[in-house]
């Protein structure tokens, strides 16, 4: 079963980052990288509004924890976003490239 993790982070240099040690260690098979998005929410009793990167791995559900702590370990928000999506389907072809790839 493939596993999709959203995040969102500060820059495009932190999710470069974030990105390159997650295929590097083979937690994931690839991570889209959407520059520049904004966002407006609520933290810490405050409105806030800021620019973040958004970041979308693909990866098998065996390595879901481990690339979430992963994350963590490397991200600066005290809190990040991460968000665990499991699709409901897709091209074989492309899951069976997510599972071989983060054997």
């Amino acid at each position: 079963m493939v596993s999709v993790i959203y995040s969102t982070t500060d820059t495009l240099d932190t999710a470069k980052t974030i990105a390159r040690s997650l295929v590097k260690e083979k937690l994931v098979a690839c991570v889209h990288i959407i520059p520049k998005i904004e966002s407006v929410y609520r933290w810490q009793g405050k409105i806030e509004e800021t620019n973040e990167c958004v970041l979308l791995a693909k990866t098998s559900e065996r390595n879901v924890q481990k690339t979430i702590q992963k994350i963590r370990s490397i991200h600066p928000y005290k809190v990040p976003e991460i968000i665990v999506f499991p699709p409901v389907g897709g091209l074989k072809e492309y899951l069976d490239y997510i599972e071989a790839e983060t054997a």
